[in-house]
């Protein structure tokens, strides 16, 4: 595959570790924040520990909860928040929906406007023209990647779906991965967080924009969610099993963020804007089916396509063994999605007369132009009928 050159971009600092929450109130402080916005998840009570550190460095703080998925007006009452408490460094501190909020609210609070100035797709889309408030992101799930990544994913109810706020300036300062913030996670969540970052390895390294250096991540993520992913949502986390989790997020955000996505993210965003349904449940239905429909079609109308040797490569890293064939990986990731009972997109409410519209919008997707090759609108449908 010849190699035209790429861009990698990501946080200006990652700190990786079992125990490193605790440098976040200096790193803060030397980041020049003195009012910190504390974006949490539903149960603010979480991030106790993290504003009592601030506190005794002499940082106040405001908490933002994030009840469910971000959603524009989400997005405007935490911007008008922090502008009123004159907060000057955001620290988001959950799972992918609290991050993505933190991100869209540091942004916002520095460039001011209205999220649907900035928005793609059923936004004005203008360009954030001035870096965020100092973000710091901390991850508490092992499955977006979100803090590596430059956009954040809003709903839009009006119009029933999902689109991001996107820009380099939108990059966190720092990403603090700690894998001890995984301890005592629900099985659930593991699962779909878990899985939503196997996608998110998948897909870069299949996609259109594949590069030398997210293959190299998408490769070892592959093969570290593979062997802890099931064990951990069957049996138990343990500190080695939390490691490959949060690697495996980690190195999926890095690679969609430079490499793109695919079929899979391109479904999950209007679906997400249709459904009450939970982004990595998703991605983890949709998954088999548009390996599968993928699979087919570029054996179909591009035989000598690059991305075609790479379906037996992700089959050797899933399974482990060396003969497997391109197949072998899809029957992989269908056992696996059945062993964590991932329910199909029927349990959101969605019904084969919401089949056309959904398939319209996913068209339109920014995720779906890095697919490895168009998709007709038949294999997009059977793709949505097969994952119900």
């Amino acid at each position: 595959m010849g190699l035209s050159g790429f861009e990698f971009a990501t946080a200006t600092r990652i700190l990786f570790g079992a125990g490193r929450l605790a440098e976040v109130p200096r790193e803060v402080k030397a980041l020049g924040g003195t009012r910190v916005l504390l974006v949490t998840g539903r149960d603010p009570t979480r991030a106790g520990p993290l504003r009592q550190g601030l506190d005794q460095l002499g940082l106040s703080s405001v908490t933002f909860a994030v009840e469910g998925e971000p959603t524009v007006e989400l997005a405007r009452d935490g911007t008008a928040t922090a502008v009123s408490e004159r907060c000057d460094a955001v620290v988001a501190f959950g799972g992918g929906s609290a991050l993505d909020a933190g991100k869209a609210i540091a942004a916002l609070a520095a460039n001011g406007g209205d999220p649907l100035d900035y928005l793609e797709v059923v936004g004005r889309g203008l360009p954030l023209t001035k870096p965020s408030l100092p973000l710091v992101a901390i991850p508490t799930t092992a499955g977006t990647g979100s803090e590596v990544t430059r956009n954040a994913v809003l709903g839009v109810k009006d119009a029933q779906v999902k689109a991001s706020l996107r820009s380099p300036l939108m990059l966190p300062r720092l990403a603090i991965v700690d894998p001890d913030l995984l301890a005592g996670a629900p099985s659930g969540v593991l699962a779909a967080s878990g899985l939503d970052a196997l996608s998110q390895l998948i897909e870069p390294f299949l996609s259109a924009r594949a590069n030398p250096l997210s293959d190299a991540l998408a490769r070892e993520g592959m093969v570290r969610s593979a062997r802890s992913l099931r064990r951990a949502v069957l049996e138990d986390t343990d500190p080695a099993t939390r490691e490959d989790l949060a690697l495996a997020s980690l190195f999926g955000g890095l690679c969609l963020a430079n490499s793109g996505l695919g079929a899979v993210h391109g479904f999950a965003a209007p679906v997400g804007g249709m459904f009450e349904a939970p982004h990595g449940a998703v991605c983890a239905a949709l998954l088999p089916a548009v390996l599968e429909v993928n699979l087919r079609a570029l054996r179909a109308r591009a035989p000598a396509h690059p991305a075609l040797p790479r379906f037996q490569e992700v089959a050797v890293l899933l399974t482990g063994r060396a003969e497997a064939r391109a197949e072998d990986g899809i029957s992989w990731v269908r056992e696996l999605c059945q062993a964590l009972r991932v329910p199909g997109l029927g349990r959101y409410g969605l019904t084969e007369a919401d089949v056309p519209m959904l398939v319209t919008r996913a068209k339109a997707a920014s995720s779906m132009k890095a697919n490895p090759l168009p998709l007709t609108d038949e294999e997009l449908t059977e793709i949505v009928v097969r994952s119900r």
